[in-house]
């Protein structure tokens, strides 16, 4: 019997992190999308390289979280968090076709990423 409710535990646990992991890269994708709309200098080619981007940032993010205990975040971690965030978002165009980003844009991206992702509804890390 406790077997069951254990088994039963880890799926929904797993159904959890997997729209967990989606709703992340959902709003990664839409911050992404207006950031590279304000910032001069910061260009996405298309929906499938925002996405891609958004699935590369959101990797790079859990790599450094998971190795540092930092998070990419421009507000919640202050001036480590944002040249963190500066750092990941320039890093990305050497891994994404189409995503190109100069160093004042991925500075101002940083900031304009950290805007508009604080006042977007969700988990605030």
């Amino acid at each position: 019997m406790s077997d069951n409710n254990t088994n039963t535990q880890a799926r929904s646990n797993t159904k959890g992190t997997i729209w967990q992991i989606l709703g992340r890269l959902l709003t990664s994708a839409i911050v992404l999308a207006i950031t590279a709309f304000f910032t001069p200098g910061f260009q996405i080619n298309g929906i499938w390289t925002l996405a891609i981007a958004a699935i590369v940032l959101t990797a790079i993010d859990y790599l450094i979280t998971k190795f540092t205990g930092l998070h990419a975040s421009s507000f919640g971690k202050g001036f480590v968090g944002f040249v963190l965030s500066a750092v990941v978002l320039y890093v990305t165009q050497y891994f994404v076709a189409g995503y190109t980003v100069s160093w004042m844009a991925a500075i101002i991206g940083a900031l304009v990423y950290g805007v508009v992702d604080y006042f977007l509804p969700g988990e605030q890390q």
